[in-house]
């Protein structure tokens, strides 16, 4: 099975849980996945929920749990070289059929890796490897690579009433 690279980008909500959604349906058909999320750390409802599933979707948190406002720190900068590192091995290895980089696009936006070494990895895609890139503003470059880009656009969110994220709905 041929596999492709897919950009979920946006201001809107949904992203990851399309993202999710896609490797619960993969695990459903015995494929294997590796989720590496760039920016999150913790036991989010999501990571509870895939641990049911660990023996097709591995999971690795690469982010510090927090927001990035100005210069990343070094010890962020680590992290998300680390991470690439093991998407790297992961791809190389031959044992996943999806590779799932959530939140990479914020993660070129706050300057944890540069668009070129997010562009390095898809280069070394394998033929049969689906990508899931997620994340707000991704880059032009990155969409003209991708082979399907969608776009999650906020029309309204009762976040802007003062509606806090909610557990097992937006976290």
């Amino acid at each position: 099975m041929k596999g492709y690279i897919q950009v979920y980008t946006g201001n809107g909500k949904g992203k990851t849980t399309a993202a999710l959604g896609l490797a619960i349906r993969a695990a459903g058909a015995g494929l294997r996945v590796f989720i590496g999320q760039f920016i999150k750390s913790g036991d989010y409802s999501e990571i509870k929920a895939l641990k049911r599933f660990d023996d097709l979707i591995h999971v690795r948190q690469f982010g510090k749990g927090r927001f990035i406002m100005g210069p990343p720190a070094e010890e962020d900068l680590w992290a998300a070289r680390q991470g690439l590192i093991e998407i790297r091995a992961a791809m190389a290895s031959g044992t996943y059929n999806i590779l799932i980089l959530e939140e990479a696009n914020v993660a070129v936006t706050c300057g944890l890796f540069k668009l070129d070494e997010l562009l390095a990895v898809i280069a070394e895609k394998p033929a049969e490897l689906e990508i899931i890139i997620t994340g707000r503003n991704a880059h032009p470059d990155l969409i003209e690579k991708a082979d399907l880009v969608t776009e999650m656009k906020e029309i309204k969110h009762y976040y802007q009433k003062g509606v806090p994220a909610r557990v097992g709905i937006e976290k």
